[in-house]
């Protein structure tokens, strides 16, 4: 059992679901076997076109795992074509009801759930989180998920509408189309799931590009796509790199783009998006979250939820509060307790349960890390922990915590994604909600304070999509998730990302008029 049980499933309570429950973890399988790497077409498995494939690492260890198929333009055009065939008018899915729909999507939550010890294992042996984090958030999450979207099935409808004269309105929803999807490395299976839920709730089909560092787990789920029953084409899957993700960007078949990543890829997304046929987007980009900590709080319980709301998933999280302001009255106190909780933190073999944080991704993300902790410390900036890279082998960064840090330093303002804690001293109410929204991104925010007046200022001044009171990281399917400025825009999750994936059309209707 996890000898920090409490800490870390307090915080990721919210996430708890159907059978899978919080009181222990079952024994995982440290080298699950790779059952499926090739690309998902029309619910049959293929070798690329090419003959090319390419290989997946142990992020704790730097061993390749598998070799993958890899997919280009000419697997995505294939991809695609059995797509469009599937949502033709007429089809096998398009005559679907929608309550069938909705039955799909929970036969695939039950499939995962039935196999939930082979994903967290598959995840964490391709992505390097800790083992008990894909059990009990990313695969627990994924199961809520699919169950939520599910419902939605049947019951996302249009209205009617009383109009002038002699004729009656209403709206009819309908699915986009071809949806292409293309999600990152740090929660694959999640947000597999997370795109792939409302694309079949209202009616769509899929062409999805896992990332390249972390294909198994969406390529698994392709394959109980399969054994839930989605009719041939309708969730295709294109394992590959930059070339498969601009072909499904330029196909002109393609009439939406749902992506989660880098601000820097989204931008090109949008850009290619209005190029080619104006596809309906949603983008969910990079972050920089203020976490803003007033005096009056328990500082021991607002150190360890700042520290989760950094460290979680070793700080690969678009969310993460990486701007962790702090009132000066308990600033010296909190910096002190931070240190402390950072040095306390146990890395190592992710699969271990007493570990709290393995590896990064890969070796360039952890560059890229060690070059801005570099900065901080170039920069002016105190580091209390942490700092270096750790372990013989494997992409490990210590937990590492900054103190003195100034708005405009490097690490203030970009985007680290790995595990850094920036603390930063503030005085005044109105001072903070101007250097919180100070960022080109508006993702995320929290506010910790007993004050609900303060509170309730701070929720109506900062701009982002999401803000947490006395919380962090809570997430809920019911709940929309999405940023401000260059976080992206449109939303997943809730009502509002059922809705990106529907086209809305009018109906208007003369009533005759019956000869007298």
């Amino acid at each position: 059992m996890l000898r920090n049980a409490s800490r870390v499933f307090g915080s990721l309570r919210s996430v708890g679901v159907g059978s899978v429950r919080f009181s222990s973890v079952p024994a995982a399988q440290p080298k699950p076997q790779i059952l499926y790497t090739g690309i998902l077409i029309d619910n049959e498995w293929h070798k690329s076109e090419s003959g090319k494939v390419f290989p997946t690492t142990n992020p704790a260890t730097g061993e390749i795992i598998a070799e993958i198929q890899e997919a280009d333009k000419a697997d995505v055009d294939k991809a695609v074509a059995a797509a469009k065939k599937a949502f033709s008018l007429g089809s096998p899915w398009r005559r679907m009801d929608a309550s069938e729909r909705g039955r799909l999507l929970y036969k695939l939550a039950d499939l995962i759930e039935k196999n939930h010890v082979y994903m967290a294992s598959l995840e964490t042996y391709d992505n390097g989180k800790p083992y008990f984090m894909s059990h009990q958030a990313d695969v627990v999450a994924s199961v809520k998920n699919l169950r939520y979207h599910a419902g939605w099935a049947d019951k996302h409808h249009g209205i009617t509408v009383p109009i002038d004269d002699d004729y009656i309105g209403y709206t009819r929803l309908e699915p986009v189309g071809v949806c292409g999807q293309i999600i990152p490395w740090n929660f694959p299976l999640l947000m597999a799931v997370w795109k792939i839920g409302p694309a079949i709730a209202t009616g769509n089909t899929v062409v999805l590009k896992p990332a390249e560092q972390t294909s198994l787990t969406a390529l698994y789920l392709g394959q109980l796509i399969k054994e839930a029953g989605f009719p041939p084409g309708v969730v295709n899957i294109v394992p590959g790199f930059a070339a498969a993700g601009q072909a499904i960007l330029h196909h002109p078949n393609v009439d939406k783009i749902a992506f989660t990543g880098s601000t820097e890829v989204g931008k090109i997304i949008q850009q290619g998006s209005a190029m080619n046929g104006l596809k309906r987007t949603t983008l969910e980009l990079g972050g920089k979250s203020p976490n803003v900590i007033f005096a009056d709080v328990d500082v021991d319980a607002a150190v360890e939820q700042a520290h989760f709301g950094l460290f979680f998933n070793m700080g690969q999280c678009c969310c993460a509060g990486s701007r962790t302001y702090v009132e000066d009255k308990i600033y010296d106190e909190f910096v002190e307790k931070s240190a402390a909780r950072a040095k306390k933190r146990t890395l190592g073999d992710p699969f271990d349960l007493t570990t709290e944080q393995g590896p990064q991704i890969d070796q360039e993300q952890r560059g890229k890390i060690m070059s801005l902790i570099e900065s901080g410390k170039s920069q002016g900036a105190r580091i209390v922990a942490g700092g270096n890279t750790w372990g013989e082998r494997g992409f490990y960064v210590e937990p590492t915590v900054f103190a003195d840090v100034k708005d405009n330093m490097d690490i203030a303002r970009q985007e680290i994604f790995g595990p850094v804690q920036q603390i930063l001293k503030f005085s005044e109410l109105d001072e903070i909600i101007t250097r919180a929204n100070d960022s080109e991104y508006g993702l995320a925010a929290a506010v910790f304070t007993k004050d609900i007046d303060k509170a309730n200022y701070m929720i109506q001044g900062l701009r982002a999509g999401t803000v947490w009171v006395n919380c962090y990281n809570v997430f809920s399917p019911q709940l929309p998730f999405g940023g401000y400025k260059l976080s992206g825009h449109g939303r997943e999750n809730g009502p509002y990302g059922i809705s990106a994936y529907t086209e809305v059309k009018t109906v208007i209707t003369k009533v005759m008029q019956k000869n007298s």
